[in-house]
């Protein structure tokens, strides 16, 4: 025995001296697999007194690759996503906190006093924990934040139109449609990630969409792939009921809304139940006040409710930790369809083809194969279509349909591709 091994390593040893660099063992693509290799084929050789020849190594080679893919598959955590959107929700005010030009503005703000003592403070960073304290306290710590264009840190639509059906349709089918031009377009031509999951083994029934337009049937199509879409909600005194789904109590609570964000509450209040009792494998929320907000030229509204969103999103990811079929195997992606202007104290309010930056966006993710790189800074410039892609690839698949899309969003799901 003493003889096999010393032969062993005398031959991986010499045999290294020519095929492996003496670059640091981290940098090594597949080393663990190359030194598998040579201890695998040396101790057949040693044992049969001969040598293996070239297409037996081969064989031997790709059965280690599989092995290390089967490896690595065993590491992926990820068995539900749940994607939220902030509609028209300026990556300015994500990453800064209130605006000073519009914060004391008293034809965007009813009191001004009031709205500075609740969110201003001297340094971007005080404002913006103020602002949204689950976003810095928490998905900064543990997760990630893509966006903030001040640190190189860049996302952007794909489509000129920069309103929202054309900024959806991006999100859930990874293509640009110069076809989706208006917010009245019809049923969605374009598959979407909802098809896609709907095709896939154990997903029956477990996919869902939650929110606050009535366009989101067309928008993800749920005549042609039947999931439930829910809007227009009816309430009752301690319930509510949408596409044939009642629930006459809830068996949930939800942190107290405010004036600001009543269609919101309900809207976040509903998902929440229903992802309570149905535990879907992917879910969406889209939540719409802060673009109608924005659209009235209500500042201090639109800054209100982005707060409430924030405590939405904690209490969410509280009761997907404090869930078993969730906890540890979810992760949540938070993003927008679309930015705003931000040049002039009016041009906040608007958004479109003709909008300078409308097409600066963000996304934020947390969850059990999202490092915790908090804040990005300069890397690569990512892009909306990229997010079907990348819910797929948490889930373990790689997204195809019938049309181009963007690729994952690698630091997501890995980190592998650094900032």
């Amino acid at each position: 025995m003493s003889f096999l091994c010393k032969c062993l390593a005398s031959n991986i040893l010499k045999n290294n001296r020519t095929n492996i660099s003496r670059r640091p063992f981290s940098t090594q693509p597949f080393p663990l697999v190359i030194y598998f290799q040579h201890f695998i084929v040396y101790s057949f050789s040693c044992c049969t007194f001969a040598p293996l020849n070239k297409p037996m190594r081969n064989v031997i080679t790709v059965f280690l690759l599989f092995v290390c893919a089967g490896l690595f598959a065993q590491q992926h955590k990820t068995e539900n996503v749940i994607l939220v959107t902030f509609d028209g929700y300026r990556w300015q005010d994500l990453f800064t906190g209130a605006d000073k030009n519009l914060v004391g503005e008293k034809k965007l703000v009813k009191d001004t006093a009031k709205l500075r003592g609740q969110y201003w403070a001297e340094t971007p960073q005080e404002r913006r924990t103020r602002l949204m304290p689950f976003f810095w306290g928490t998905i900064a710590k543990q997760g990630l934040l893509i966006g903030n264009r001040k640190l190189g840190s860049k996302m952007s639509l794909t489509n000129l139109y920069k309103f929202s059906f054309p900024g959806y349709n991006e999100i859930f089918t990874g293509h640009k449609d110069t076809r989706v031009n208006s917010n009245n377009y019809g049923d969605d031509l374009n598959k979407n990630i909802f098809d896609f999951l709907a095709t896939q083994p154990g997903f029956e029934h477990k996919l869902a969409a939650i929110a606050n337009w009535d366009a989101f049937p067309k928008i993800i199509n749920s005549h042609r792939n039947g999931v439930p879409v829910f809007v227009n909600f009816k309430c009752a005194s301690n319930g509510a009921s949408c596409n044939g789904v009642a629930y006459d109590s809830w068996q949930t609570a939800c942190p107290a809304g405010t004036n600001c964000a009543m269609v919101d509450t309900i809207t976040y209040h509903f998902a929440k139940e229903y992802i309570h009792r149905n535990h879907p494998k992917f879910a969406f929320i889209g939540f719409d006040e802060t673009d109608h907000y924005s659209h009235e030229g209500q500042y201090d509204s639109y800054l209100t409710t982005a707060h409430m969103m924030d405590a939405y999103m904690q209490d969410l990811w509280n009761m997907i930790q404090s869930d078993p079929e969730y906890k540890d195997k979810t992760t949540l992606i938070i993003t927008c369809d679309h930015g705003r202007g931000h040049l002039g104290k009016q041009f906040w309010r608007h958004h479109g083809p003709l909008v300078r930056d409308a097409h600066q966006v963000w996304l934020a993710a947390i969850g059990p194969d999202t490092p915790a790189k908090g804040e990005l800074s300069k890397g690569r410039h990512y892009h909306t279509n990229q997010i079907a892609a990348t819910i797929a690839k948490l889930f373990g698949k790689e997204y195809k349909e019938d049309h181009a899309s963007g690729k994952p969003i690698e630091v997501v799901y890995s980190g592998s591709s650094g900032q």
